[in-house]
């Protein structure tokens, strides 16, 4: 049987990833948060809120029901906002099963507990599932992947079965995927250029320039690169797609 996933959160992100997968003829199963959401979107065959130029190809099918989207699945995606990965995962751990590769493809930490994504998912999962949790992040800029236009990221976990799995099942012509064994300097890159992005975006309103903004950029990127190191993270994850990639990707996007 050939290996199948599932998106949780009909998010753009997570409806992006659903269309790559169904586009690399992977069987995946969109699970929305209600009955009425997922018809809506069935009967739509797009993501009309988030991404309403897009269909959804063959083999993407949408559901509310977890038992359901999960049954088969090989890779689980989470795709929400950072404040709403626990409750998600607490919604579908008792339908997962040891060897699922479970991916968090949400940036940032939570609040009040800054945890990053895989400490949440470790808190919320038993001990067999632990070898399966993976992180992506990247510069993504959602509506420029399911255009179809060149992108990059990279998928870190402990396990490199896993990792190379979900690299395999999303690796495309025009969607690039590396692994990395760094969880926590992949994680702490994604959370904190978002910080560098908020600066990079209040020079551009003060119209500071084009020197300041490349200087903010590079004194933010060496000062994400030191509390990584401090952290325990390797170093050249802040020189790379999680890290650089992402900063770049965020402060002169205008998406």
């Amino acid at each position: 049987m050939s290996d199948q996933a599932t998106i949780i959160g009909a998010t753009t992100w997570g409806t992006t990833l659903g269309i790559l997968l169904a586009q690399n003829e992977v069987p995946v199963n969109l699970l929305a948060r209600t009955e009425a959401e997922a018809q809506t979107l069935s009967s739509q065959g797009r993501n009309a809120r988030f991404l309403p130029d897009s269909l959804f190809p063959e083999g993407l099918s949408v559901t509310s029901e977890p038992e359901s989207a999960l049954q088969q699945s090989d890779l689980v995606i989470i795709a929400v906002p950072s404040d709403r990965l626990r409750e998600n995962v607490q919604r579908i751990k008792a339908h997962l099963k040891p060897g699922m590769i479970v991916l968090s493809a949400t940036k940032g930490l939570e609040l009040p507990t800054a945890r990053r994504m895989s400490q949440v998912l470790e808190d919320e999962l038993p001990a067999e599932l632990h070898p399966g949790i993976c992180v992506l992040s990247g510069p993504n800029l959602a509506k420029e992947i399911v255009e179809g236009k060149l992108a990059s990221t990279v998928i870190a976990g402990r396990n490199p079965e896993a990792t190379q799995k979900a690299q395999n099942m999303l690796m495309s012509a025009n969607f690039r995927v590396y692994t990395s064994a760094d969880v926590l300097g992949v994680e702490l890159a994604g959370a904190l250029k978002n910080i560098v992005a908020l600066g990079a975006g209040i020079g551009d309103g003060m119209d500071a320039g084009e020197n300041a903004k490349a200087a903010f950029i590079t004194r933010g990127l060496a000062e994400m690169t030191r509390l990584g190191i401090a952290a325990g993270a390797d170093p050249l994850t802040f020189a790379g797609l999680a890290g650089l990639g992402d900063v770049v990707a965020t402060c002169s996007s205008r998406l």
